[in-house]
């Protein structure tokens, strides 16, 4: 009898994972640390630890610079952009959803 378990994803994840994940060396992530677009959690021993979302930011951050040719000094700008954005296109979403239920 075979028995299913959730996936449980770490909280965490040390520079090699981020770096294997986002398909990028080390240095490249911990250049990124340098520039301030990636931050790690902390400094807890073992690490420095980053959080699972890092893999996709640094995919965000190597697309902005690669595609749009953007320079490492615009890409936080921008990545605050898209955060405003993606923020304001939930609350949009919400309000609509709540407009929605009261008109019936």
């Amino acid at each position: 009898m075979s028995r299913e378990y959730p996936l449980a994803y770490p909280w965490r994840l040390n520079l090699e994972a981020v770096a294997r994940s986002s398909g990028v060396h080390p240095d490249v992530v911990m250049r990124f640390v340098d520039l301030d677009l990636i931050r790690p959690l902390g400094d807890a021993p073992g690490g420095p630890w980053f959080s699972p979302k890092a893999p996709e930011l640094i995919a965000r951050v190597m697309r902005l610079h690669s595609e749009l040719s953007l320079n490492y000094a615009a890409i936080p700008l921008v990545l605050d952009l898209l955060m405003r954005v993606d923020s304001l296109e939930r609350r949009l979403v919400e309000i609509t959803q709540v407009e929605g239920t009261a008109s019936r």
